[in-house]
């Protein structure tokens, strides 16, 4: 059976290439409160409808108790937005698995690309454009395994579910949680991110804060603009070393995070004063507005790491009151995010290495992903779930692109890991 599955994916690797460049080729851009995934969802469907798949899309609003729900975020619109999912019925005897992924991708951006984002180019071994590795090519993984198992003719004992959920950029989490509410639950899930061929067992959480300083502007004068936000900023930046230090001083590291150099980062990922450009006029600017990301390690609660910020944000600020004659505003866009993990134990992390390390000749990397996504809420309800995926590059960024041959290389890994795990036979097409 193994060698008929590593067949099998290396004989129709362009169909799973043609699969994510299409996906790539659907614009599914999340704008918070609004998003554009309806046509994915309703390309995945008929993927799905046409070999022989029972999908269903269903609306966030029929889904019931998740306003409810403690994990649930609202100021999301999500009219014309499903979720797509559809479950293959084991002959009986086996255990059930979840694919998932998430199908909607961060704004194109105003960065330089050199291709289009939403053409979907192959070249030189890679499919470029938006999303394309996080997370279409995930996407197109689960429903290549759709395809596959109709392919090769598997009689899967446990229940096999493939699903695509919306809104997972920008703190999302609902689609993911309105799958589990759907009743979308099993065994084990794998959601696959893309974690470069390793297991990943574990997500780093995530904060997002948003500070804006503010002081009198004007046009320079003989104080040089002292006490203006432009000193705020410096001092801020040069002290936020102090906050960055402090993480990785009190942080437990979790053992998937043990080989990190900085297993806690705190980033600056944004700086805004003003436009650029002579239609502005030349002055100290009134107002800044910093972004800033800090990450965190499973385990962490949320009132314990706000109050270390809080904490060190207000010494900051007392330790140069000439700066700051208005208290800086802090406000947080997007939901706390924790960092979650499994054991590395479980049968779903021991046997998906098992797997990797059969098909490609090696033993699996076993680790933690470096940034937060839906994983966590598998958890909460009690499913031991991983992250396994492709390789790629410039994620959230220009020029975004997924390896195609890593990319097949997870599909054999996955295939061999659904026979595996659900158990049955394979006895031909259907």
């Amino acid at each position: 059976m193994e060698s008929q599955i590593i067949r099998y994916v290396e004989e129709n690797r362009e169909r799973l290439f043609q699969i994510a460049g299409d996906l790539v080729r659907l614009n599914s851009e999340n704008m918070p409160p609004a998003g554009r995934e309806g046509e994915c969802q309703r390309y995945g469907a008929a993927l799905l409808r046409g070999c022989g798949w029972e999908p269903e899309l269903y609306e966030l609003s029929e889904v019931a108790g998740l306003r409810e729900h403690a994990l649930f975020a609202g100021n999301r619109e999500y009219a014309g937005r499903p979720n797509l999912a559809a479950r293959r019925r084991g002959t009986g005897g086996g255990r059930s698995l979840v694919l998932s992924g998430h199908v909607d991708t961060v704004p194109r951006g105003t960065q330089p690309w050199t291709r289009d984002a939403f053409g979907g180019a192959m070249e030189g071994g890679r499919v470029y454009g938006r999303g394309s590795v996080d997370m279409k090519a995930g996407v197109a993984l689960n429903l290549f395994m759709a395809e596959a198992v109709v392919g090769l003719g598997m009689r899967l004992a446990g229940d096999l579910t493939v699903e695509a959920v919306i809104d997972e950029e920008f703190g999302g989490v609902n689609g993911t949680l309105a799958g589990r509410l759907r009743g979308y639950r099993a065994d084990a899930a794998i959601v696959t991110e893309p974690t470069s061929l390793r297991v990943c067992a574990g997500q780093r959480g995530g904060r997002t804060v948003h500070i804006s300083f503010s002081a009198r502007g004007g046009i320079l004068n003989d104080n040089g603009g002292r006490g203006g936000v432009v000193e705020q900023l410096t001092h801020f930046l040069v002290r936020l070393r102090d906050f960055a230090e402090r993480r990785n001083r009190g942080v437990r590291v979790h053992p998937l995070y043990a080989g990190c150099s900085d297993p806690v980062p705190v980033s600056v990922t944004r700086i805004f004063t003003a436009p650029w450009g002579t239609g502005e006029p030349i002055t100290i600017p009134e107002e800044c507005k910093v972004e800033l990301y800090w990450q965190l390690m499973p385990g962490e609660g949320q009132a314990e790491v706000e109050a270390e910020f809080f904490e060190w944000f207000d010494s900051m600020i007392t330790a140069a009151p000439e700066l700051f004659g208005r208290w800086p505003v802090v406000e947080f866009p997007i939901r706390w995010m924790p960092g979650s993990a499994v054991d590395v134990g479980e049968p779903v992390v021991t046997e998906l290495a098992a797997c990797a390390a059969v098909a490609l000749g090696a033993p699996a990397v076993i680790a933690g992903i470096e940034g937060p996504c839906d994983l966590f809420v598998f958890h909460e309800f009690g499913i031991p779930a991983v992250l396994w995926g492709p390789a790629g590059g410039n994620v959230h960024a220009a020029d975004e692109y997924v390896e195609l041959d890593s990319l097949a290389s997870a599909a054999k890994v996955l295939l061999l890991f659904v026979a595996r795990w659900c158990g049955g036979s394979m006895e031909g097409p259907d």
